[in-house]
């Protein structure tokens, strides 16, 4: 058995969405022994959007069953691929294996361009309609090496909406995605929080 890690370490200089707040770390020595302070929102690093975080009404993570955070992958190579342009056409070759599939991680190379402004530009993103024909599918989850299922600028969120409503899973800010043999199970549990909108995840990956 292998298991491949793909997930960002996080640390006070990891990249975060504009506009947020990078993690606190504050050592704290309480009568001899030594615990770290975190401070940090919930969509930190490698990370889980639930419904709710977009969604009014939808649940949230700690209201899914725990069978929805595992379950069989796949990856699809968009490194040929830059902005608004990941189209049903170009999924259409991997329909066998989305049938077959509960999770779908898009290998875009982004996150080689992690802690660089490049990290926020142009990456890879589903079309409305390559994001509707998803849904067609028993996916739990789709899984990026980028910030967003969105792009940055779009703040009406369409993607998101179109997944969440469906509680298809996002998983954003993933790496070593080059590393994935053909066939995988994947696992991104969350942190146990009450009401969680998100919770940064160990996303890993065992093969063979």
């Amino acid at each position: 058995m292998k298991v491949i890690d793909l997930s960002h370490i996080i640390n006070p200089e990891i990249t975060v969405f504009p506009g947020t707040e990078k993690p606190i770390f504050e050592e704290i020595d309480i009568e001899g022994y030594v615990e770290l302070k975190i401070t940090m929102f919930t969509h930190t690093a490698t990370h889980i959007d639930a419904p709710c975080h977009i969604l009014k009404n939808t649940k949230s993570l700690d209201e899914l069953s725990i069978d929805k955070f595992v379950g069989k992958g796949i990856v699809i190579n968009c490194k040929s691929v830059t902005g608004k342009n990941i189209t049903v056409d170009f999924l259409k070759p991997y329909e066998e294996k989305i049938k077959n599939a509960e999770f779908i991680l898009f290998n875009t190379g982004w996150s080689l361009k992690w802690k660089t402004d490049q990290y926020f530009d142009n990456f890879p993103t589903l079309t409305e309609d390559a994001a509707r024909w998803l849904t067609n599918f028993k996916l739990k989850g789709i899984g990026l090496d980028h910030i967003s299922l969105d792009e940055v600028s779009d703040l009406n969120l369409p993607n998101h909406k179109i997944v969440l409503k469906e509680e298809i899973l996002i998983i954003e800010n993933m790496t070593n995605l080059d590393a994935l043999p053909d066939e995988f199970i994947f696992q991104c549990f969350p942190l146990k929080i009450e009401n969680a909108d998100g919770s940064p995840v160990r996303a890993v990956a065992i093969a063979g």
